[in-house]
């Protein structure tokens, strides 16, 4: 059962019913919505639980940088509720807070031990040099991120809350064998059956289209055949042109650049070296009294039933506790350390190995810093050029004079689509703020100054726009042709199947039938359904032969075309081969079933305190408007009363 229960925790809705929210938000950057911001109008009610708009909008947030990950390419609000994701996430977070708010009220709630010793567990609260848990850094990490320990013990509360009910289904989830011996007996059951195929040859082919019936097609295609949009822009580039000479960089620069990071250009001394902490004064001087005898760190740990922990190269720098990086760093080679008050206790500290720092030379980092002064002085010039624009338009220029009067750079870049694709679906290379403008332009519009960050600056004038239009016959004559042709030619080969199959369905015997089309007729007998089957004898087949009853016709289609057959015997399973089969399917058939019934379970459960969601206050929470005749979320049903 507890097999069962961890499959049950990877299936595709329990991982977002259960997430850990507050551990996944301090560890590796996941949401929280349990303790939100409450404001006038809720974006997720679910009895005393609530989501505010901003708690909604940063959730959200996260949820777009994860699919800007995944696809490679920006992604905008707007983006995710044309494709409905903005639903998708309200529902799931209305269903998992319904849950939870009716299980508090129906009295499954973990035990205070229980959150304690979980939060004793996480790493990111346990300290780097004693390797226990820090009451210190436990208050500060929370602090980090705005949350108390209130809000984090509601979180673990929750998860056991979830884990708890999940694992009681399971318990008691066991189907009936019946269930197992259904399955069995189709998987072991055999059929006879006779099919000839229909070729293309039988049902004739399709004259060459007129321009009329291409025309036709093209219409009834124009969804998929309709071009998008395209946009001929000319940027202003404030940047140097690759052909600029670049500023001389003074020694007298260099010589000042160089003083001011020295210390950071520097290697610092690093250390190898063990550490041993103890609750007490007195069991750190016996710790220290030890190593200094000649025993290992290893050896005095094991006696004191205590953990060494082992640094090897670290520098000062990386130490979280400074008492005892002071203490390490003032020891000389294979010494020991006397007790060292820490924030944890007493640590005795000895040193297997000190690599001494070099301090860095002007030639050894000349070239780097040369590269750092003339990348400073690029972006001080481009934003000196940009100011001088600015100004250029205000005195009344348009784009090319100003850009012109400033020494800046026009280019025309190729068409592109809204999404930033040129014409062969290639992503154009560019920010997504320059595709944002010149879609926000009418055509001949210029835009002001774009800041795309990282010292970029740029102007957009929207030169020309190709609207979105369906292709000529003389563009897609070829091609078409061939898909027309195509389709045609399939639909008289069903066809003749199809008349074929019907003088079989009237009484015909099929081998007269296969005859008369010249037609070879396969018999074969004890077919059984696996996939060895089914690339011997295509999946057309196997499927007619298994999806219809004794002396039924099928047809389907074939690798060269279709087929017409007949189910001429059904042969039940062995008893003795599908027995052990139903024991063996039994556990999966509980799993399915014990997963149902919990997704039931949470569904009934959030509909008895009301859960519900405004996909409306989600939409404005993000800033963009609603999409025309946007269907709004019903609320989660509540179960039927008995």
């Amino acid at each position: 059962m507890i097999t069962l229960f961890r499959n049950f925790s990877k299936s595709k809705w329990a991982a977002g019913l259960f997430a850990l929210i507050i551990l996944s938000f301090l560890i590796v950057g996941a949401q929280s919505d349990v303790f939100s911001s409450f404001g006038p109008k809720h974006v997720i009610d679910a009895g005393d639980r609530s989501i505010g708009a901003p708690q909604f909008r940063a959730d959200f947030e996260r949820v777009r940088n994860n699919l800007q990950e995944q696809a490679g390419r920006p992604v905008s609000f707007e983006d995710m509720v044309k494709e409905n994701i903005h639903t998708q996430y309200l529902e799931s977070q209305t269903q998992r807070m319904g849950f939870l708010a009716w299980a508090w009220n129906a009295g499954i709630r973990p035990g205070k031990e229980l959150v304690l010793k979980e939060i004793r567990q996480i790493p990111a609260f346990f300290n780097q040099v004693s390797g226990q848990f820090d009451q210190d850094r436990y208050e500060q990490a929370l602090a980090a991120q705005g949350l108390t320990s209130e809000m984090l013990e509601q979180d673990l509360r929750d998860q056991y809350v979830a884990s708890q009910f999940g694992a009681a289904v399971f318990a008691g989830a066991r189907v009936p064998r019946i269930y197992g011996a259904l399955l069995a007996g189709q998987a072991l059951e055999t059929r006879d059956g006779r099919w000839f195929d229909v070729t293309q040859a039988m049902a004739g082919t399709t004259p060459a289209p007129t321009d009329a019936q291409l025309t036709a097609f093209i219409n009834e295609n124009a969804a998929q055949l309709r071009r998008p949009e395209f946009r001929m822009i000319s940027i202003v580039l404030f940047n140097p042109g690759p052909n600029s000479q670049a500023t001389p960089i003074t020694e007298e620069r260099i010589r000042e650049r160089f003083e001011f990071r020295k210390a950071a250009l520097s290697n610092a001394e690093k250390r190898s070296f063990v550490t041993l902490t103890v609750p007490t004064k007195a069991a750190a001087d016996r710790v220290a009294a030890e190593l200094r005898a000649g025993k290992s760190p290893a050896e005095v740990a094991a006696a004191n039933k205590i953990e060494a922990a082992t640094y090897n190269d670290t520098p000062q720098s990386a130490l979280g506790d400074p008492a005892v990086g002071a203490s390490v760093f003032a020891l000389p080679a294979n010494q020991v350390s006397n007790p060292i008050q820490s924030r944890v206790g007493f640590t005795v500290a000895k040193v297997t190995g000190v690599t001494a720092g070099a301090p860095a030379t002007l030639e050894s980092v000349r070239s780097a810093l040369i590269e750092e002064l003339r990348a400073e002085d690029v972006k001080g010039a481009t934003y000196a050029k940009v100011e001088q624009y600015e100004k250029a338009r205000q005195e009344g220029k348009n784009l090319a004079d100003a850009a012109q009067a400033v020494g800046a750079r026009i280019v025309q870049l190729p068409p592109f689509t809204a999404d930033g694709r040129l014409p062969d679906g290639q992503p154009l290379n560019a920010p997504r703020q320059i595709f944002e403008s010149a879609y926000a332009l009418s055509k001949g519009g210029e835009s002001d100054i774009i800041d795309a960050g990282e010292g970029q600056y740029f102007a957009v004038r929207v030169d020309d726009i190709r609207p979105s239009s369906l292709p000529t016959l003389d563009e897609v004559r070829a091609p078409l042709t061939q898909q027309w042709t195509m389709r045609e030619n399939a639909r008289r080969l069903s066809a003749k199947a199809e008349e074929l199959a019907g003088r079989v369905r009237a009484g015909e015997d099929i081998a007269k039938v296969a005859a008369s089309v010249n037609a070879p007729l396969v018999a074969r007998a004890g077919v059984q359904q696996s996939r060895e089957t089914q690339a011997q004898l295509g999946e057309g087949v196997l499927r007619g032969l298994f999806g219809q009853g004794k002396d039924q016709v099928f047809t389907g289609q074939a690798q060269n075309g279709f087929i017409v057959g007949r189910v001429d015997a059904i042969h039940g399973a062995s008893p003795a081969l599908a027995a052990p089969l139903v024991e063996q399917v039994r556990p999966r058939l509980t799993q399915e079933l014990a997963n149902a019934m919990v997704e039931t379970s949470f569904n009934a459960a959030a509909g008895r305190v009301k859960a519900k969601n405004d996909p409306a206050a989600a939409i404005a929470a993000l800033g963009i408007e609603a999409p025309p005749a946007a269907p709004a979320a019903p609320a989660v049903p509540a179960p039927a009363k008995k």
